[in-house]
C-alpha cells in the first residue's frame, strides 16, 4: 500500500484576525499552495497594510518555492484575503469552491451591487469542485465541499494535511458558527462528519484560534484528537444535540467586526470595487434599523 505524502507546512498568524495563513509545500520539489492569506487593514482609518502577506512572500523568495495555488477555503467575514497582493509578487492562480457563485448572489444583493458584479465565480482563476483532485508537486490535493458555515466553504486534503478553514476549531474550541445567509447547523455537522471521517491521523490546520482560557496558541490537531475532544463533535453527540447546542450559541453572538469590508473583497477574490471618480476605492456599510421617516438628506 502506497504511503500518503507528508507536505511541509509553514504557518503564518495574524493576530488582529486570529487567522491562520499557511503555505503548503511538496516535499520532493519547490511547488507549493498559499491557504487563507491576510491583507492587514485598519477599520477606523480605512488603511491597508502587508506586512501579514509580506512575511509569506518572503518564505517563498526565500525558500525560492514555486507558488501553484493561492487557496481560499471560502469567502471570510472577518479578514480580508491578500491572494491578489501575493500573486502580483509571486504567482499562483486564485482558487476557490465553484459554489462561490451562491455567496456571489447572496452578497451581491445584500451591497446593491449593480450588473457589472459577476456572479459566476469568474474573479478567481479556479473553481474546484467537490471531489476534484489536483497536484502540488508529487502531492495529491483534494477539495471536498463542506458547507455550514457558509454555502460555499471547502476543506483541502493535501497529503495527509487537511485544511479545515471554518468548519471546526482546535478541540477546547469546538466549531465554526452556522448563522451566516446560507449557513446552517445540521448542514455543518454533516460536513464536520465527512472531516471526521477521514483517517485517524490525518493532520488538521485551523484557519482561527482563539485561545479559550488564555492557552498559548495552536493550529495543528488530529482526527483522532477531535473524535475524542472536540466539545462539540466528539464522538457521542448526535445531530439533534449539535444542531441545538450551535443554534442557541450562534444566537448570542454578534457580528465579525471586518464583516462589511472582508465580504465585499473576498467575493471579488479579494480585489477592491472600482474606484469611483475622485480616484478612490469606497466600501459600502449597509444601514439597518433607521426610524421612518428615515432621517437622510441629499
Amino acid at each position: 500500500m502506497q504511503s500518503i505524502i507528508q507536505p511541509e507546512v509553514f504557518p503564518f498568524f495574524e493576530e488582529d484576525s486570529n487567522t491562520f495563513s499557511y503555505i503548503v509545500k511538496d516535499p520532493s520539489s519547490n511547488d507549493c499552495a498559499i491557504v487563507d492569506s491576510v491583507l492587514n487593514f485598519d477599520y477606523a482609518s480605512g488603511s491597508i497594510g502587508y506586512n501579514s502577506a509580506d512575511e509569506i512572500i518572503q518564505c517563498v523568495q526565500k525558500r525560492n518555492l514555486n507558488v501553484l495555488y493561492l487557496i481560499e477555503t471560502h469567502v471570510h467575514a472577518d479578514h480580508l484575503s491578500a491572494a491578489p497582493y501575493i500573486q502580483s509578487i509571486v504567482g499562483g492562480k486564485i482558487a476557490i469552491s465553484k459554489y462561490i457563485d451562491t455567496v456571489q448572489q447572496t452578497f451581491g444583493k445584500v451591497f446593491n451591487e449593480g450588473t457589472e458584479f459577476k456572479r459566476d465565480g469568474s474573479q478567481f482563476d479556479v473553481l474546484f469542485d467537490d471531489g476534484e483532485r489536483y497536484k502540488i508537486g508529487s502531492v495529491e490535493g483534494l477539495a471536498i465541499h463542506t458547507p455550514g458555515h457558509t454555502p460555499a466553504c471547502m476543506v483541502h486534503l493535501i497529503g495527509d494535511a487537511c485544511f479545515v478553514g471554518d468548519t471546526i476549531f482546535m478541540p477546547d474550541g469546538g466549531t465554526a458558527r452556522a448563522d451566516f445567509p446560507g449557513g446552517d447547523a445540521r448542514t455543518l455537522y454533516r460536513s464536520i462528519k465527512k472531516i471526521l471521517s477521514l483517517p485517524a491521523q490525518t493532520r488538521l490546520f485551523m484557519c482561527h484560534d482563539y485561545q479559550p482560557n488564555g492557552r498559548e496558541l495552536e493550529y495543528q490537531t488530529t482526527v483522532a484528537q477531535q473524535k475524542v475532544g472536540n466539545i462539540h463533535v466528539h464522538d457521542g453527540i448526535t445531530e439533534d444535540d449539535f444542531v441545538a447546542m450551535r443554534e442557541a450559541r450562534d444566537a448570542t453572538l454578534g457580528m465579525p467586526r471586518l464583516i462589511y469590508p472582508s465580504l465585499q473583497t473576498n467575493m471579488r477574490a479579494g480585489h477592491f470595487p472600482a474606484p469611483e471618480t475622485n480616484e478612490t476605492v469606497y466600501l459600502k456599510v449597509p444601514i439597518s434599523g433607521l426610524k421612518q421617516p428615515l432621517t437622510t438628506i441629499q
